[in-house]
């Protein structure tokens, strides 16, 4: 086919030409109103959804809230947990009220595994709280020093002719003194002379009892270098002129009875004796040889 044959297929009158033009000009027009125009349906509007919406931002910062306010559990000595303190670990009563009964024989547990054995709790429960168990520094005193307490017993037994105990007043004790104890550390060392500046001396080796940390056998390695050789020097409190604030500042005085004592007195006159104060309600009877030489009945 020539090149001329071809070229009378492209030959347009001017009326198809200005057909064509307006074709192109057509399509160009949708083109652009396709890349433009958006034919997506129109989102529902749903009244519930948007208030679901704006509640979640809410909902989202309660819930960070609620995650600070938990309760934080710091380490304790689980030979002293109270009722409240038990409950709120997850113990039921009846496990609380086996390991009041095994403190009130005044012993201690020193492992989780003797807190178990006592309060028979759960394994599942014991995995929970005994990471925040802490015990005494004597307790992993003890343990770390277990390789030793053979050749320590056969030493004992060794110089115990040879080696003379000398008794010492626990009243002029020092810190270096108490640490030569087995079983006490520094910390317990300043405890126990804390706790002798508060009374303003021991008048008894029992008082040791209270000190916080001291298990029975380091109590009786105490009393076996330490006694009571005199009553400390100290400003006894006149029981029946003391006034509120003085009694209250008494270590085996509290608040509520020191009132007590202060009613008894008005009501009855002058106290005369230690037996007069057991009478009063909240005494500590089982402590009344002890806190009756710290006061005056004159």
């Amino acid at each position: 086919m020539r090149f001329k044959t071809i070229l009378t297929y492209f030959n347009f009158t001017q009326q198809q030409r200005t057909g064509i033009l307006l074709l192109f000009g057509i399509i160009i027009v949708l083109q652009l109103v396709y890349f433009f125009v958006d034919f997506s349906p129109a989102a529902k509007e749903y009244p519930e959804k948007q208030k679901w919406l704006s509640l979640q931002s809410e909902m989202d910062s309660l819930k960070m809230q609620r995650g600070k306010d938990l309760p934080q559990i710091y380490l304790f000595n689980p030979n002293f947990i109270t009722d409240y303190k038990g409950y709120k670990l997850g113990m039921s009563l009846e496990e609380i009220d086996r390991l009041l009964a095994f403190r009130k024989e005044n012993r201690y547990v020193n492992s989780a595994k003797e807190f178990q054995n006592v309060t028979k709790i759960s394994d599942s429960l014991l995995n929970v709280i005994s990471p925040y168990f802490k015990f005494p520094d004597w307790v992993k005193n003890k343990k770390q020093n277990t390789k030793f307490k053979a050749y320590t017993a056969y030493q004992n037994q060794a110089f115990a002719k040879k080696e003379k105990i000398v008794i010492t007043d626990i009243n002029q004790a020092t810190k270096e003194d108490l640490i030569k104890i087995y079983g006490i550390g520094e910390a317990i060392s300043v405890r126990i002379l804390k706790q002798k500046e508060t009374l303003g001396g021991f008048v008894s080796m029992e008082q040791l009892k209270e000190v916080w940390g001291l298990s029975p056998e380091v109590i009786e390695n105490l009393n076996t270098h330490f006694k009571v050789l005199a009553l400390p020097r100290f400003k006894k409190i006149e029981i029946n002129n003391a006034s509120l604030k003085e009694l209250t500042q008494f270590h085996y005085f509290r608040y509520a009875l020191a009132k007590e004592i202060i009613t008894y007195r008005s009501m009855n006159g002058n106290i005369e004796n230690i037996e007069d104060l057991t009478k009063i309600k909240g005494f500590p009877v089982d402590k009344a040889n002890i806190i009756g030489l710290y006061l005056d009945f004159n």
